[in-house]
């Protein structure tokens, strides 16, 4: 399917050149470094190359046209990234599926934490082929490893690069190969990565995800993440801030911050996660909650205090993922955490002390190399101990180039035996029980996976069902919880609640939000920003209001769209030409073949 490649597009870019864009005249000029499909010369089998030729013909792609699959796996993080490229392409024309039978492309967007999700990726390009379906492969497996022998020959966007997505499409259906790497960089260092005012389609339209960091200042032994993702990265906070205030305008009650350590944001840019916090909390409208996404404890050690305060505030969750990974201090030092055991223990003593009711949920890794009997037992205790409601279990997974697939492994089966047993201990305790009759305020986002209720969420972000009322969804309502689970409760809807939060303005499923206009030397333009800063105030630095005004939107997105016609009617001539050289040719061979 794909003939020709390029190695990286960023090796076309002037070596003095700092910017990681490209611009347009410079996009058509290196078209001469991507190889294209070669034609094949005419053989006795002319009747046959003329019907490919015919084929060939009828399956061109015009760009903005063809369907679109995309499949996700992984974090938080990779889900953002997907929205923002399923953003990009439907803005541009393209028809986004979630039938992969009917779709031209798939862009699979893989994870490398564990084995299981890069197989399965793997069994999602043997598949693609099968279906002979175009490919663009995304995420942390081939940005970890572009060498890998299954992704050699595909179309490959790098997690810094999701802004081009747009550009490799089309080129992989026109036939190429397009590898595309390479980070992004701002006053001379590595920035968080594609703006965060590009165009999205929400996997759920009333939940932002916004990564506020990339990368992470961890060397953790057994972590492949490092690799794709690299050193920390920080978006700075007006930039963040601004993407969350947009969001609610367009009907967002609910924002998700993600980054693989959320405590280490801003220490690469003179800031950190506090700061950006208490500037966020200002353009949270009532009715709304925002998730503060997974931190190391290194980094929360530092913020005890100020974060306590955050938590408490009443349009933030009470809720907080820090991962312990092991209980044992030896294991903890072979795994390079930065951290013991009792750092984990005075953090969750010292939140659930100063934020009443908080919810902590953390990750425990089991059979760890050199993990001995003792260690285990440690873990074993501290979760006996806290009786955590959210526990992650993994099994431990030796990532091919980590230095703990080097050390000393652990057989599966009593890798298989720990996590077995951990298990059984989580399942054995409820925390949910004493709760029955109590009466919480809930926001309603989601359908559960019976498809029976929504689901909700409290203050201390604990999951609650809730009767399947098209009314309730995305509102602010009171229940009174009629039953306890182990992972969730039931809660009776007080209807007197309804009238205390007013219903917001939804986004429909599938929409395009954030739209961003590109401008011929692609810079990205809000459609509420027209001094092109990307931040956008209430005076822009024209001096003026006109950056919210209706009829400069209107205008910045037909200029979206006359760009668009303009691609397309450069394509349609250059498609007429090759056809009339084709016929041409065909003919000029005939005659000479009946001379």
């Amino acid at each position: 399917m794909s003939c020709g490649i390029v190695d990286d597009i960023e090796d076309i870019l002037k070596s003095e050149s700092n910017d990681a864009s490209l611009e347009d005249h410079n996009r058509s000029n290196n078209k001469s470094f991507i190889i294209p499909k070669s034609i094949k010369k005419y053989s006795k089998l002319a009747d046959e190359n003329d019907k490919n030729y015919d084929q060939s013909l009828t399956n061109s792609n015009v760009p903005g046209v063809a369907c679109i699959y995309v499949k996700t796996w992984g974090c938080t993080h990779n889900n953002s990234d997907s929205e923002y490229m399923a953003g990009q392409l439907a803005a541009y024309g393209y028809k986004l599926t979630d039938n992969g039978n009917e779709a031209d492309l798939w862009l699979l967007n893989s994870c490398t934490v564990k084995n299981p999700a890069e197989d399965h990726f793997k069994n999602y390009i043997d598949k693609a082929k099968e279906l002979k379906k175009y490919l663009v492969l995304a995420g942390c497996v081939p940005q970890g490893a572009p060498k890998a022998s299954y992704i050699q020959g595909l179309s490959v966007i790098g997690v810094q690069q999701i802004d081009r997505i747009v550009e490799v499409v089309e080129e992989t259906l026109k036939g190429n190969s397009v590898r595309l790497f390479g980070k992004k960089k701002q006053d001379g260092k590595k920035y968080g990565g594609a703006s965060l005012s590009l165009p999205k389609v929400r996997r759920n339209p009333l939940i932002e995800i916004i990564a506020i960091n990339t990368g992470c200042l961890n060397e953790c032994t057994y972590c492949k993440t490092k690799h794709a993702r690299g050193e920390l990265g920080s978006y700075y906070p007006d930039e963040i801030v601004e993407r969350i205030r947009q969001s609610f305008e367009e009907g967002v009650v609910e924002v998700w911050l993600t980054s693989e350590d959320t405590g280490a944001y801003g220490r690469d840019i003179g800031t950190n996660i506090v700061e950006l916090m208490w500037k966020i909390v200002k353009v949270i409208p009532e009715g709304c909650w925002l998730r503060i996404g997974m931190t190391n404890p290194p980094y929360i050690l530092e913020h005890l205090e100020e974060m306590a305060k955050i938590l408490n505030h009443p349009r933030i969750y009470s809720f907080l993922h820090i991962p312990i990974q092991s209980a044992s201090d030896a294991v903890l030092t072979d795994m390079k955490r930065e951290y013991c055991c009792d750092d984990f223990k005075h953090i969750v003593d010292f939140l659930r002390e100063k934020v009443p009711g908080v919810n902590i949920a953390t990750d425990v890794i089991l059979g760890f190399p050199n993990e001995t009997e003792e260690d285990f037992q440690e873990t074993y205790n501290l979760i006996k101990q806290y009786k955590f409601s959210s526990l992650f279990i993994n099994q431990f997974f030796q990532r091919p180039g980590t230095p703990a697939a080097k050390m000393r492994q652990l057989p599966t089966q009593e890798r298989k035996r720990r996590t077995k047993i951990i298990s059984e201990l989580f399942q054995s305790y409820t925390t949910h029980d004493s709760k029955l009759g109590t009466i919480y305020e809930v926001l309603v986002t989601e359908i559960s996976h019976d498809e029976e209720y929504y689901v909700a969420h409290n203050k201390y972000y604990e999951q609650i069902l809730v009767p399947k009322l098209d009314y309730l969804m995305g509102r602010m309502v009171q229940v009174e919880i009629i039953e306890c689970t182990k992972h969730s409760m039931k809660g009776r809807v007080i209807e007197e609640s309804l009238n205390k939060y007013p219903r917001r303005v939804q986004i429909k499923k599938g929409e395009v939000t954030g739209l961003v206009i590109s401008d011929l030397n692609n810079n990205a333009n809000s459609v509420g920003d027209c001094c092109g800063n990307g931040i956008s105030n209430k005076e822009n630095s024209c001096g003026t209001d006109c950056c919210s005004n209706k009829e400069l939107s209107a205008k910045k997105l037909n200029d979206f769209k006359l760009v668009k016609f303009n691609r397309i009617r450069d394509y349609a001539i250059a498609t007429l030409i090759t056809s009339s050289v084709i016929l041409i040719s065909k003919i000029a061979l005939r005659y000479l073949k009946s001379k």
